[in-house]
């Protein structure tokens, strides 16, 4: 039997590149396309910069593109292409712009990933190969809707930290952290007493969440300031920080953050 170019489209594997600030999500995302055995991944990043320079150089079939990033967002990433691939957005916010995805076969997937929604839009993916390309300049006009989506309804920062369990993900909710603290080249988030390691460095996190929710009083740790039940005094010039969690967590400012610290809390 003799295959039609479409039917030929299909059977190819479809050549990826994964794009995610968190490494967690990015590395279980490539073991469940690596599973799917439907796709070759010819790269992958948490550094949306590095993205650009890839995606310049050897445009794949389809990008899996993370949303919210620190420095360009998804749709800026997109923005600073000559050529656009497919898309399939990934996200840990709700349902959002959905009408703007679903245009030009632009497709988006809800963190954590499942396998049967992943499935779906691989066989959209597929399905859009072998359809004809959109032009550059609709498709320009719809990073634009995104973009100002993004921008005027979501906060700028996560609301979820990803956190490993043995093969899988647990994500924490981060007003449920009180804080994070580096030991012994390991970064965890405290949640309800309980300390979960993530992969991020103290300085990553600083740059990466909200700063007016989290802030870094001394070079190993990060506090959540709605977490704060009172302050006091610590001889040498320091503060003592201790927590509103059952545990009643006694934390200290060093004493160089001390005054931006109270800026911050408007003291």
């Amino acid at each position: 039997m003799v295959r039609c170019p479409d039917d030929l489209a299909l059977l190819m594997k479809l050549r990826v590149y994964l794009i995610d600030d968190e490494p967690l999500a990015l590395e279980r995302l490539a073991r469940m396309l690596g599973a799917s055995g439907r796709v070759d991944i010819i790269g992958m990043t948490t550094v949306p910069e590095e993205a650009v320079a890839a995606l310049t150089s050897d445009l794949p079939d389809v990008c899996f593109l993370d949303v919210q990033m620190p420095g360009y967002n998804g749709f800026e990433v997109l923005a600073r292409l000559p050529r656009q691939p497919i898309v399939v957005f990934t996200t840990a916010y709700d349902r959002y712009a959905l009408e703007a995805f679903a245009v030009n076969s632009v497709d988006y997937l809800l963190k954590p990933i499942e396998a049967a929604h992943l499935d779906r839009a691989l066989t959209k993916v597929e399905q859009m190969r072998a359809s004809p390309p959109q032009s550059q300049q609709d498709l320009q006009a719809l990073l634009r809707t995104l973009t100002d989506s993004v921008r005027q309804n979501h906060p700028q920062y996560p609301d979820r930290i990803a956190s490993r369990l043995g093969d899988r993900l647990r994500f924490l909710e981060l007003a449920r952290v009180t804080h994070f603290y580096a030991e012994e080249k390991m970064t965890f988030a405290v949640s309800e007493g309980k300390a979960y390691g993530v992969d991020h460095t103290i300085a990553q996190l600083e740059q990466k969440l909200d700063p007016k929710a989290f802030f870094r009083i001394h070079r190993k740790m990060l506090v959540n300031v709605t977490w704060i039940k009172e302050l006091s005094p610590l001889p040498g010039g320091g503060l003592n920080a201790r927590l509103k969690d059952v545990q009643g967590t006694d934390l200290t400012v060093a004493r160089d953050r001390v005054r931006e610290f109270k800026t911050r809390l408007g003291l």
